[in-house]
C-alpha cells in the first residue's frame, strides 16, 4: 500500500491559513494597518474600492523594507517581531505570527512598493496567489504601499459568500476604528470609492474619540484612571443618561491592542447597575496596561481574544474603577452642598430673645346652631354636589337593573375584568383550562408588530407621521452605512430622512402607529436589532428590517398595562400566524400546568 500522507504545496497551505486569518476584506485592512503601525508610520492612508473586493491599498511613511525583507515578508512564518518562543511572553507589537502577508498573497493579487530612507530606490514585488510575478527596483517614497486587488479571485466560493458592499464597508470601518483609537498620535485617513470617510489628524485620545464618533460625544465622556500593582486602567466611560441601545462605542485595549472580552464587559455593566436606562449599553474606551508576561495574546489567529493570568481580580478592579469615576463626577446620586440652594435659618437677636405669647381671636357672636348662617356657607356646595352626582347614582341603579335583566352578560363582563393580571410589569398571566398561561409582553408585541410591518413591506403601504420638529443627529459611520442600506425599506414603513451632511441624518417622519415619542431612539434600537440578525442567512432584508422595527417600537418591560390593553394584546397575538415565538425565535408563551402547580404545594 503506497504512502498517503503528503506535504501540502505552499500555495494551498496559504489558502488554508487565509481561511483563519483573512475572513473578509476588513481582515486585510486590519492586518495591513497594524503592519504600518509596527513600521513606525506617522501618516497612514487607507484607500478602498468596491468595499475591498476590487482594491485595498494601505500607504504609510514608516521605515520601509530592503529588497530581501520585501521578498521574505510574503513567506509563511517570516517575521521580524520574534526570534524565539520566549519572545511570545513579551510581545509589544501588533503582529508577530508572520502569517498575514502570506495569507493575503495566497488569495489575492498583491503589489508592494517599499523603500528605506538610506536607499535611493525602492523595490516592487508583485505576488499573485502565492506566486511571485515581479521583483524589480522602482521609484517610490520612503515607507510602504500595499495594494491588494481582486480578493479571493482564486477561491470563487469565498468571494461568492461575501456580503453586500454596505455590509463589507461597515466591517472595514469597524476594524479601522479599533486601530485608530489606540493610536491617536498617528494621522489616519480612510477613503471609499473616492469618498472620504475619515481624515483624522494626530491628537490626544479625547480628540481622537471625538474625531471618530462626532462632536456630540465630547460632553458624554467621563475620565477613568486607576493604577494598581496588577494593572493600570485609563480612558473614558460614557454618562448613563446618554447611553444608546446600540453597540458600537464599546472598546477594550490591553497594551494598545484591541481585545474582545465579554467577562470584562459585564464588570462595566455591573458598575452602571440601577443607573442605566432599560436595555441601554454604556459607552467606554478603556485602556489597560499589563505586564506582557501576564497575558496570552496567542490563543486566536486574529489576536483579538486575550487571556489574563488573574481575570477575577482585574474584574473587581475594573468595576470599582468605573464606579469610582461615576461617583467622582456626581453621576451616582449624592448631595452637593456647593450647588444646592441655601436654607436660611433665623438668627435669635437680643431684642427678640423673649418670645411673645400667641393670641387667639374668638368670635363671641358665633352660634353653631344658627342654621341660616351654616346654610348660607354650604348651600352652594350641596347644590352643586347633588346636581353632579344624582345622575351617577341613577347609573348605579341602572347597572344593577341590567344585572338582574341579563345576569349572564354581567357575569361575562366580570370574568373579563379578572381574566388577566400583570407580574412585575413584564409578564401577562391568565388562567387556562390546563393551568396558568404566562405571556412575555414585549416579545408578544414584537410578534404582532413584526407581522404587521412585514405586511406593509410586502404591500408597499405605510402611513408616515410628519414630525413638527424634525430631529437631526450624527450617526456612527458604520450605523450610517446600515441606514443607507435599508433606507428604502424604512421608507415603506413610514420613515422619512434627509441627509444634511457627513454621517448626519434628519428624521422628518416616523411610522404613524409607533409607540415611541423619540424617533432617534427608535432608530438606534432598530439598527442594533438589524445588526444582530444580519448573520442569519435564512432571513431576507425585509424580514430583518421588520424584526428590527418591531423591536424598536414594541412596548418595553416596566410598562404597566390596563385590562383593556392586556386583552387587546392577547387577542392580536393569537391572531398572528406564529404566536408562540418572537421574531428572534425566543418563546413568547409558557404554560404552567395544574400538575406542576400541585407539585409546588406537596
Amino acid at each position: 500500500m503506497p504512502d498517503v500522507i503528503k506535504l501540502l504545496p505552499d500555495s494551498v497551505a496559504n489558502q488554508i491559513a487565509a481561511g483563519e486569518v483573512i475572513q473578509r476584506p476588513a481582515s486585510v485592512v486590519k492586518e495591513l494597518i497594524e503592519n504600518s503601525v509596527d513600521a513606525g508610520g506617522k501618516n497612514i492612508r487607507v484607500i478602498i474600492k468596491d468595499s475591498g473586493k476590487t482594491l485595498i491599498q494601505v500607504i504609510d511613511d514608516g521605515s520601509g523594507m530592503s529588497e530581501t525583507d520585501a521578498r521574505l515578508s510574503f513567506e509563511r512564518h517570516a517575521t521580524s517581531k520574534i526570534t524565539s518562543a520566549q519572545d511570545l511572553f513579551a510581545i509589544t507589537t501588533k503582529g508577530f505570527r508572520g502569517e498575514a502577508l502570506a495569507s493575503i498573497a495566497g488569495v489575492a493579487m498583491v503589489e508592494l512598493k517599499t523603500r528605506r530612507e538610506e536607499n535611493e530606490t525602492g523595490i516592487l514585488v508583485v505576488v499573485n496567489g502565492s506566486k511571485v510575478v515581479t521583483q524589480e527596483p522602482c521609484s517610490c517614497p520612503v515607507g510602504s504601499s500595499f495594494s491588494v486587488k481582486n480578493l479571493f479571485f482564486n477561491i470563487p466560493a469565498r468571494r461568492k459568500f461575501l456580503k453586500s458592499d454596505n455590509t463589507e464597508i461597515r466591517h472595514i470601518v469597524n476594524e479601522f476604528q479599533k486601530v485608530v483609537i489606540a493610536h491617536p498620535d498617528i494621522r489616519f485617513s480612510l477613503h471609499h470609492n473616492d469618498t472620504e470617510i475619515y481624515n483624522l489628524v494626530a491628537s490626544n485620545l479625547r480628540q481622537r474619540i471625538i474625531g471618530v464618533f462626532g462632536k456630540q460625544i465630547n460632553q458624554d465622556l467621563i475620565t477613568i484612571e486607576t493604577e494598581t500593582s496588577l494593572i493600570n486602567i485609563k480612558g473614558f466611560i460614557g454618562k448613563p443618561e446618554n447611553a444608546k441601545r446600540t453597540y458600537g462605542e464599546q472598546f477594550f485595549f490591553v497594551n494598545n491592542r484591541f481585545m474582545k472580552h465579554p467577562y470584562f464587559h459585564k464588570a462595566v455593566v455591573e458598575a452602571y447597575q440601577n443607573i442605566l436606562p432599560v436595555e441601554a449599553i454604556p459607552s467606554y474606551f478603556i485602556f489597560m496596561e499589563a505586564d506582557p508576561a501576564s497575558i496570552d495574546i496567542n490563543i486566536h489567529p486574529t489576536k483579538t481574544e486575550i487571556k489574563f493570568e488573574d481575570e477575577r481580580s482585574i474584574w473587581q478592579i475594573l468595576m470599582a474603577s468605573v464606579r469610582e469615576a461615576l461617583g467622582r463626577f456626581n453621576i451616582v446620586p449624592s448631595l452637593d452642598f456647593k450647588n444646592e440652594a441655601l436654607i436660611e435659618i433665623p438668627v435669635m437677636r437680643s431684642s427678640n430673645m423673649i418670645p411673645e405669647q400667641p393670641t387667639i381671636e374668638i368670635d363671641t357672636q358665633f352660634n353653631p346652631f344658627d342654621g341660616e348662617a351654616r346654610s348660607n356657607e354650604r348651600s352652594g356646595f350641596v347644590e352643586r354636589f347633588e346636581k353632579e352626582n344624582t345622575a351617577n347614582w341613577e347609573k348605579l341603579y341602572t347597572a344593577l337593573e341590567k344585572e338582574n335583566d341579563n345576569p349572564e352578560q354581567f357575569e361575562k363582563i366580570r370574568e373579563s375584568q379578572r381574566k388577566f393580571f400583570q407580574v412585575k410589569s413584564k409578564y401577562i398571566v391568565c388562567p387556562v383550562k390546563s393551568g396558568l398561561m404566562m405571556i412575555d409582553q414585549k416579545r408578544a408585541h414584537e410578534r404582532v408588530l413584526y407581522e404587521r410591518f412585514l405586511e406593509c413591506l410586502s404591500n408597499n403601504r405605510a402611513i408616515s407621521q410628519v414630525d413638527m420638529f424634525p430631529v437631526t443627529a450624527e450617526l456612527n459611520p458604520s450605523d450610517y452605512i446600515i441606514l443607507k442600506e435599508i433606507e428604502g425599506e424604512l421608507g415603506l414603513l413610514g420613515f422619512s430622512f434627509q441627509h444634511p451632511g457627513k454621517n448626519k441624518i434628519t428624521i422628518n417622519g416616523k411610522p404613524s402607529d409607533s409607540n415611541s415619542s423619540d424617533p432617534l431612539q427608535m432608530l438606534e434600537i432598530l439598527l442594533e436589532d438589524y445588526k444582530n440578525t444580519q448573520s442569519d442567512p435564512s432571513t431576507g432584508a425585509k424580514e430583518k428590517v421588520a424584526a428590527g422595527m418591531a423591536g424598536a417600537t414594541a412596548i418595553q418591560y416596566g410598562k404597566a398595562l390596563s385590562q383593556g390593553e392586556m386583552e387587546d394584546l392577547f387577542d392580536t397575538l393569537f391572531a398572528c400566524q406564529s404566536p408562540n415565538y418572537s421574531p428572534k425565535g425566543k418563546p413568547v408563551i409558557s404554560i404552567f400546568t395544574l400538575e406542576e402547580i400541585d407539585k409546588r404545594f406537596k
